[in-house]
């Protein structure tokens, strides 16, 4: 079930539920639902109509069993195959002492009673916004056990108030129109300080919220309760659904969703298998993945720490990894090839040779990309590869003796001290990191300006980072749970991460940061950058951190982007990367986000430096680059 079906993410088939209310026999039931197709069974753990006295006599001391025995499925079934519902009669935040009381009582022994059987989820209905008392308990449950269990807190898309039928005329929605149970959830995550186990199952009726509404929910949904009622008839008699609702499913199953069927069949005596098989048609016309997509599988949401390539010698496999992507070089193929048509005029391509310089040159892949644009041009180079890692230099060494011959010449030096025998022509360089400069392209191109001839080029240019505001909870929990013994208990919401991000929702269009051009004027040498930016929300949303991204121009109109709007298609060598604020951040419909952001530089290191100002003020995220830097 919820842990079998997790293996089913990347497949088209659809991991499907089935909900009954009433289930008389449980091991024939749970034989039923899989004859039909289901993957899983939900069930509630007490009768719905067992209203539990914990506190007045004689009812506190009615003998006999409470519910079922657990030795009516084996412990493999309860394990895989059972989700458990509580009681929908409880109410720990009525106001009524007595049900209070009694419902907590009910609330603790069938979470207890869950835990027993070893479910891997309870559905938890969620009623209202304001539910401290349900948190407090779960808490205590979550936190007292010893058991893995998700508990799939259970919010309709829209509010029984907000819902159509519902309304009269042209009158507005009585609560927060499709934004009302998103507060709720909301509330209620935050009360149980973002636990890991708690995700949400989303209630899908006829009507559905905006777009943005259903974004709002992203990562934690882990189920879509799905009723037989919502589904239309086709002029066959069977069930199918409106547009909207196949949109919003697809874009749950991108999530990895589970569905969970409620309801009678109700399409002209079609069986429930019928629904099933269109869930599955659905799950099979989705989209192929794109190559980005087919590259970041099982990367998705997966925190990674910058490369420091500066600092660190890479290994093998990282180089290997970055020379598969197909767009990358044939782009600064392109770069060159323009570049050396420019430089050197027909008449005079046997006589005028280019000096190429790639900066960095790892394993070969730019030096193949060279070679091939001069031959593509027409026009003569001598290569020098200058590349500091020992262990790489070996692989250009073998690559310069079997294939490159007298025209590459291996360097094996930190570019930034390194004397060459002549001027260059052309550096070409990727030292680009996921936020263009974090990788110090900038410390690195400067300190090897000197190799080149006046009126010289630079492969890249210019480059420029970007930021926009997001939420994911996801990211969070995962940030939250990145803490070393060792160190500052807050350091690890001073560090960015490298990330495929998947479960998130951008709250603004990404703004430009910091901007490096190439070759830069001897007086610009100080690469301290700061900026301040504004970013305008338009709907309510929590904001846990920035997302970077990087434009970078190689040569002329030939560009690089890894920012959303702009994406060079099929290049997969970057992820953003996510700079995280230690408390989350609610924003209001309308509200201006704005951060400081800076740059800053020693001679010996880099780091960067962030605080959000408004709406409210946080902390200065690692002043100092007391929690993260960058070495020279």
């Amino acid at each position: 079930m919820a842990a079998a079906a997790a293996g089913a993410g990347g497949a088209a088939r659809v991991s499907a539920g089935r909900d009954l209310s009433c289930v008389p026999e449980v091991a024939g039931a749970l034989s039923a639902v899989a004859r039909q197709g289901f993957d899983f069974l939900c069930l509630p753990l007490f009768h719905p109509r067992h209203r539990r006295e914990f506190r007045e006599e004689p009812a506190r001391s009615r003998p006999g069993p409470q519910t079922r025995s657990d030795l009516l499925l084996s412990g493999r079934d309860w394990n895989t195959l059972i989700v458990g519902k509580l009681s929908p009669w409880i109410r720990p935040d009525s106001p009524l002492e007595h049900v209070r009381r009694n419902s907590e009582a009910a609330l603790t022994q069938e979470l207890g009673f869950g835990a027993y059987l070893g479910l891997p989820a309870v559905l938890l209905p969620l009623r209202q916004r304001h539910s401290p008392n349900l948190a407090r308990l779960l808490c205590t449950h979550l936190h007292g056990a010893h058991h893995s269990a998700m508990v799939w807190v259970r919010v309709p898309l829209l509010a029984p108030e907000d819902e159509r039928e519902e309304l009269v005329g042209n009158e507005e929605p009585a609560g927060g129109g499709d934004e009302t149970t998103w507060g709720w959830w909301h509330d209620f995550r935050t009360l149980c300080d973002y636990n890991k186990r708690v995700g949400v199952a989303l209630e899908v009726g006829a009507d559905l919220p905006s777009s943005a509404a259903i974004d709002r929910f992203g990562e934690p949904v882990k189920a879509a309760l799905l009723p037989t009622a919502v589904f239309l008839t086709n002029k066959k008699g069977f069930p199918v659904l409106s547009r909207a609702h196949q949109r919003l499913l697809c874009r749950l199953l991108k999530l990895e969703v589970q569905v969970v069927l409620t309801g009678a069949p109700r399409h002209g005596g079609k069986p429930l298998g019928s629904y099933l098989q269109y869930l599955e048609h659905l799950g099979q016309h989705r989209p192929p993945p794109s190559a980005y997509e087919l590259f970041a599988r099982g990367y998705e949401d997966y925190l990674q720490s910058p490369l420091q390539p500066l600092m660190d010698n890479l290994e093998s496999q990282t180089y290997e990894v970055f020379e598969k992507d197909p767009i990358k070089y044939s782009q600064y193929q392109q770069a060159i090839y323009r570049c050396l048509l420019d430089r050197v005029p027909e008449e005079e391509k046997e006589s005028n040779v280019q000096v190429v310089m790639v900066l960095g040159a790892g394993r070969g892949p730019l030096v193949t990309a060279a070679l091939r644009a001069s031959r593509q041009a027409g026009r003569g180079v001598r290569i020098y590869a200058v590349e500091k890692n020992p262990n790489a230099v070996v692989t250009l060494q073998s690559w310069q003796y079997e294939e490159w011959g007298a025209q590459v010449t291996v360097v094996a030096e930190d570019m930034r001290g390194w004397s060459p025998p002549e001027g260059a022509d052309l550096i070409v360089s990727e030292l680009l990191g996921s936020f263009g400069d974090n990788e110090l392209s900038p410390e690195c191109l400067q300190g090897a300006q000197r190799c080149l001839k006046e009126g010289g080029v630079s492969i890249p240019r210019s480059y420029t980072s970007f930021l926009a505001p997001i939420s994911s909870s996801k990211l969070y929990t995962e940030v939250r749970g990145c803490r070393e013994r060792d160190r500052d208990p807050e350091a690890q919401f001073e560090m960015p991460y490298v990330v495929r991000l998947h479960n998130y929702h951008q709250l603004a269009a990404p703004q430009p940061c910091f901007t490096f051009h190439h070759p830069t004027p001897e007086a610009a040498n100080d690469n301290s950058r700061y900026c301040l930016l504004a970013f305008r929300v338009e709907g309510n949303a929590v904001l846990h951190g920035f997302a970077g991204y990087f434009e970078t121009t190689l040569y002329g109109d030939i560009t690089l982007s890894i920012r959303p709007e702009t994406h060079s298609p099929g290049m997969f060598s970057w992820f953003p990367i996510f700079f995280p604020i230690k408390q989350p951040l609610p924003i209001k419909a309308g509200e201006e986000v704005t951060v400081a952001f800076w740059r800053c530089s020693t001679p010996k290191k880099v780091w960067y430096e962030w605080a959000v100002t408004g709406p409210a003020p946080s902390a200065l995220h690692n002043p100092g680059g007391r929690s993260y830097t960058i070495g020279l």
